[in-house]
């Protein structure tokens, strides 16, 4: 075989001759030296990442597969937790929502599911995005029924503090209690729609429970008088009054000074008179000053029984 070399302006040339045994061995070099350059990329490689491409890329794949099944199975335990505490929750949010008089059934959309099983097959993605579903479902009803509850706990608190339990004077005597007596001015046998706390003139009359004043005026057996409505047909009145503190029309806190002690009106000394009407009619004071185990039943305007009121004769002392 030859070979012929040449410039590029073709002015000289060359000539090699090679035979068969030289032709084989430059091909046997070349490949050589190819192979050789081919081996040192390769091992360049392999030092460079510390292990050989294919098997790396191989061991990469399997360790990222077991990284993600790792979080997988931590995610899931997790989960697991998260559903147990809601169960927990939810048997909670029942026991509350029997305090707060509420059925949960009544706000429950679906059954709660069990814990998640982690010593058995390890959940797929899909199989956790399902229970993360249902436990937002789930979370989304407990809330549902915790905020109705709140509602009702919350109107219970507003109907008890309407209710009144308050003393309307601090360290007052009652002078007169509540029912039939003598009448100081007749001399004849006259019921006493209220109570009549000896106090000393100026001394604070206090709201006996929150509410809304209705009437703040000069009365002509009453004196100086306050009513206050606490809603539920369920009135307070305080009467004699040296000074009057309050307007109709304010709102007023259970405990707030209302007006201070005096003897205006029909009255033969300072006191407080204190009523409570139900439904217009006069109730007896002590059984909703007793506590509140009495006046879960007074609170229940709508079973009051009217009782009769004399025309006359109805201040204390």
């Amino acid at each position: 075989m030859q070979f012929i070399i040449t410039d590029a302006w073709l002015a000289k040339s060359r000539a090699i001759h090679l035979s068969g045994t030289r032709l084989a061995c430059a091909l046997a070099i070349a490949s050589l030296v190819l192979m050789l350059v081919a081996g040192g990329l390769y091992h360049y490689l392999v030092l460079k990442t510390g292990q050989w491409p294919l098997v790396g890329a191989q061991h990469e794949l399997e360790q990222r597969d077991r990284f993600m099944r790792e979080n997988l199975d931590a995610m899931a335990r997790k989960l697991g937790d998260m559903q147990a505490k809601m169960l927990q929750l939810e048997a909670l949010g029942e026991r509350v929502s029997g305090l707060a008089g509420i059925n949960p059934s009544e706000v429950r959309s679906a059954p709660a599911r069990g814990g998640i099983l982690v010593e058995g097959n390890s959940l797929s993605m899909q199989e956790l995005q399902a229970t993360l579903d249902d436990l937002d479902r789930l979370t989304g009803d407990r809330g549902d029924l915790l905020t109705v509850m709140e509602s009702r706990l919350i109107d219970q608190r507003l109907k008890k503090m309407m209710v009144p339990t308050q003393k309307p004077v601090q360290g007052g005597n009652v002078g007169s209690a509540y029912g039939w007596r003598i009448d100081p001015f007749t001399g004849r046998s006259a019921l006493h729609t209220g109570l009549d706390f000896q106090a000393d003139t100026g001394a604070p009359i206090l709201a006996a429970a929150g509410g809304v004043v209705v009437a703040s005026e000069m009365h002509s057996q009453f004196g100086n008088m306050v009513e206050v409505d606490h809603g539920n047909n369920l009135v307070t009145r305080y009467a004699h009054a040296s000074k009057l503190l309050v307007k109709k029309g304010d709102l007023v806190k259970r405990g707030q000074k209302l007006a201070e002690v005096g003897s205006t009106g029909r009255s033969t000394g300072p006191h407080l008179h204190f009523e409570v009407l139900v439904q217009g009619v006069q109730q007896d004071p002590h059984k909703f000053l007793s506590g509140p185990q009495n006046t879960a039943a007074l609170a229940k305007v709508a079973e009051a029984t009217p009782q009769p009121t004399p025309a006359t004769g109805r201040m204390g002392r």
